[in-house]
């Protein structure tokens, strides 16, 4: 299929597709090609809400691979993730500690930062243990700093924020699995502003 077909198919726009990827998964596994999902945040509030979406509507044992610069929103989408999750909790960046774990009315949030590690330090984290669902209950894993993982958990969600002046945040979904282009369909500004109103 190519991507005309796509965008016909889907019935998106030039806009809402910004690209088809292929990305390799731990344990050499290949993703299949997505589409990806692009939006603007104008502000802060736009950003928590699409957080707090993808709390309300993500599976357990979700990995969201939040990427950007500082500043860029990924504590603010954290946040909202938490509000999603029905965590009662005020959710900090664990900077320092590394990993917070939070307990939901929904789902339990596994929230990392990898800012202040290396590559090659991400691996002494054992983060798969939180994935997996072996040791720790299923929930939603975020990880700051996603770009500093040397291996990649399979099916996760990648989300890149950028600062757009004047246009405030672009959000950048690219879904691991089939389930989560799905979910991803649902998802619009109306959709994530909807509590707003």
């Amino acid at each position: 299929m190519d991507l005309a077909e796509i965008y016909r198919v889907n019935s998106l726009s030039i806009l809402d597709v910004s690209r088809l990827l292929t990305r390799q998964c731990c344990r050499g596994r290949t993703r299949e090609l997505t589409v990806s999902k692009t939006l603007t945040l104008p502000n802060d509030r736009a950003t928590f809400a699409l957080g707090r979406w993808l709390g309300q509507h993500l599976a357990a044992g979700t990995v969201l691979l939040l990427k950007g610069d500082l500043g860029s929103g990924k504590t603010t989408l954290t946040k909202g993730l938490g509000e999603g999750l029905g965590i009662a909790e005020e959710i900090d960046s664990p900077t320092f500690t590394l990993i917070n774990e939070y307990v939901g009315d929904r789902l339990p949030l596994y929230h990392v930062d990898l800012y202040r590690l290396e590559s090659a330090d991400t691996d002494r984290l054992f983060l798969e243990s939180y994935w997996e669902g072996i040791e720790y209950p299923p929930g939603i894993v975020a990880i700051e700093w996603a770009e500093r993982l040397r291996y990649l958990p399979p099916a996760s969600l990648e989300v890149r924020l950028t600062y757009q002046h004047p246009e405030g945040r672009k959000g950048v979904l690219i879904p691991g699995n089939s389930a989560q282009t799905r979910l991803l369909e649902e998802l619009t500004p109306d959709a994530i502003l909807a509590h707003e109103v």
